[in-house]
């Protein structure tokens, strides 16, 4: 099993075996591999990760849990929630915010839930009103800095459906300039201008082929 830190476009690794998807960085000049569990190691590997040169890092332990614990402690962890939400057409919701094609989330707000947070936040960024959540899909994980602060945003993914003939209403205050409803062909293109976490969130859902 493994988790997956976004370093902004790269991953760091966290994981209890080598699967299919880390296999093809560990012989790679532009990754690093570390199998020691020990604080100055995962120092290491997050003062690595920041380096331009470094494009991937794996982490390797066997108590998956423990490494994932000692790894999160060097953050402050930001929860979040979205959605990816199809029509009846089977159309997905992109929104454009800075530059990017996303997908509607936000932070978790005291006292939500993180189901009820996702489709707040789905209904406040895009306008829809009539909107169910169908099942959780995946838990993304991304680092940035803030106000002198490093954090780690946990972002829980629910797979929505939106009811058909519903007007879309940008939520500017947020930087959302423009919504679309894309189809399967043109999927392509929109993931052309994306975040490699939100290729992850369209891919669990079996939109997109590995």
């Amino acid at each position: 099993m493994h988790i997956k830190i976004y370093f902004s476009n790269k991953p760091l690794y966290l994981c209890d075996d080598i699967d299919q998807e880390i296999a093809p960085y560990v012989h790679h000049d532009d990754a690093v591999f570390i199998d020691e569990f020990s604080t100055p190691a995962i120092n290491s590997m997050i003062h690595e990760m920041r380096l331009e040169k470094i494009h991937a890092g794996i982490l390797y332990h066997t108590n998956l849990e423990a490494l994932k614990k000692a790894v999160f402690k060097k953050f402050t962890t930001i929860q979040a929630a979205g959605g990816l939400v199809l029509n009846p057409s089977r159309d997905m919701l992109f929104i454009f915010r800075r530059g990017r094609w996303d997908l509607p989330k936000g932070k978790l707000d005291p006292g939500e839930s993180l189901d009820y947070c996702a489709l707040r936040e789905v209904k406040e960024e895009t306008g829809l009103q009539h909107v169910r959540l169908i099942e959780p899909l995946l838990v993304t994980y991304h680092t940035y800095d803030e106000d002198g602060k490093h954090l780690l945003k946990e972002t829980h993914w629910y797979l929505m459906h939106a009811a058909a003939d519903q007007s879309l209403k940008p939520q500017h205050s947020e930087d959302i300039e423009d919504i679309k409803w894309v189809s399967a062909n043109e999927l392509g293109n929109y993931l052309d201008n994306t975040f490699p976490l939100i290729k992850d969130v369209v891919k669990e859902q079996g939109l997109l082929q590995p």
